[in-house]
């Protein structure tokens, strides 16, 4: 007899952004005439660049000519890109090699899929709030117990609670772990970890022979030179930490689709040698994933050209400009508002202390702007709310100004 995976039963309800569409959707049905504006999922707007769309079209060309024709590529991903890669971290003060690199479609499914390679039984910490799919993940690999509606937590994960009084980074996790969720910058609250901050989880991971799952997918966005990109400027980090990233929010590959793993030969685990938990991950992808397509992985190889790198980073600019109109639009109306410095994100405390989904609620009908509850990041994201910098200029600014004149605070 078939039986379903019964970890899905656990989940505790449909997920953030499908139930932020839902709601979105029920609202645009009772109110056709109104314009809404979306502030919401962290979805890049802007056309692809210039140098980007040379890259894919020399993908699409080479598969038109049987001189040039390929199919099935490593699945570790393009050895040009990989070296390209390898060479863009060295430029950062980073020496990788390019066997440490395993290029994939994106980010969110190797934060997932990463945990295939490590004990079922595996105690799990995870920063609160943090990306729904770090927490949902590991409830469906069978890493997590039944859902708590008192505590808005799952059993059996260990949730590290970043909050004002500690600058939204968490203390180091009580008790013993073995799988740590980091990301910075972070998405929902856009804190960014200090190089001090980032060294004691170090530390922590190699005295408990742990490993840290770093999300590295808006380091693009950091502006602050004192502030570290990678998990790897850290001393020791490659014996205890591999680190995820991506081209979504860098340029604009949301629909695109291209990231990497990086898994250094020195990570180690209990009870392994340097190198086993690096051919784990490359034997998991060889058996599940043929690897990313031949045409965007020319794209990407465009990105990291000296003008695709340039045309990248104004595209961050972009955003960032966009960040900054929502932190003085908030500002001005005396809300509290954390991130949008070094993070496209703004997360901001709801006022009058309701809670986010009344907040998001508030905010749809009074001004018709989406933006996404707190609590929808976990238990520590209740009495806030995250705006998103990703948009068109125009968008933003009617959204900012159409909360200034409507919002009822």
């Amino acid at each position: 007899m078939a039986k379903i995976n019964i970890n899905y039963n656990k989940l505790a309800a449909g997920y953030l952004f499908p139930e932020i569409a839902r709601r979105t959707r029920e609202f645009q049905e009772k109110h056709p005439n109104m314009v809404l504006k979306k502030l919401g999922i962290g979805n890049t707007t802007e056309a692809l660049t210039p140098a980007v769309v040379s890259g894919l079209i020399k993908g699409v060309n080479n598969l038109a000519d049987p001189a040039t024709y390929s199919g099935y590529g490593d699945e570790q991903g393009n050895k040009k890109l990989r070296q390209v890669l390898s060479d863009y971290y060295s430029s950062r003060g980073i020496a990788l090699s390019p066997d440490d690199f395993f290029i994939s479609d994106g980010a969110k499914p190797d934060s997932s899929n990463i945990q295939s390679i490590f004990s079922s039984d595996s105690i799990v910490a995870i920063q609160d709030p943090a990306y729904p799919v770090y927490v949902d993940s590991n409830v469906i690999t069978g890493k997590a117990g039944n859902y708590s509606e008192e505590k808005g937590e799952y059993d059996g994960l260990k949730y590290m609670p970043c909050t004002e009084e500690n600058n939204f980074f968490p203390n180091l996790p009580k008790g013993k772990v073995d799988l740590i969720y980091l990301c910075s910058p972070n998405n929902p609250t856009g804190a960014v970890a200090t190089h001090e901050q980032l060294k004691k989880f170090v530390d922590y991971a190699k005295n408990n022979k742990a490993v840290i799952i770093f999300d590295a997918a808006y380091s693009e966005y950091i502006s602050d030179p004192k502030l570290p990109k990678s998990i790897f400027e850290i001393e020791e980090a490659k014996e205890c930490s591999l680190e995820i990233n991506s081209l979504s929010k860098f340029a604009g590959f949301t629909g695109v689709r291209l990231g990497w793993t990086i898994v250094p030969e020195e990570l180690v685990a209990e009870g392994t040698e340097p190198g086993e938990i690096r051919n784990l991950w490359n034997r998991r992808q060889s058996t599940f994933f043929n690897g990313a397509s031949n045409i965007v992985q020319e794209g990407a190889l465009a990105v990291f050209s000296k003008e695709g790198l340039k045309e990248s980073k104004e595209l961050v600019n972009y955003y960032m400009e966009n960040a900054k109109i929502i932190m003085k639009g908030v500002a001005a109306l005396g809300i509290t508002a954390y991130g949008g410095v070094n993070a496209p994100y703004v997360w901001i405390k709801t006022p009058g202390g309701i809670s986010s989904w009344d907040f998001f609620d508030k905010l749809l009908s009074e001004t018709g702007v989406i933006g996404t509850p707190g609590s929808g990041f976990g238990p520590g994201g209740e009495g806030f709310f995250r705006l998103s910098a990703f948009g068109h200029r125009e968008n933003i600014e009617a959204a900012m100004e159409s909360i200034k004149q409507n919002l009822k605070i």
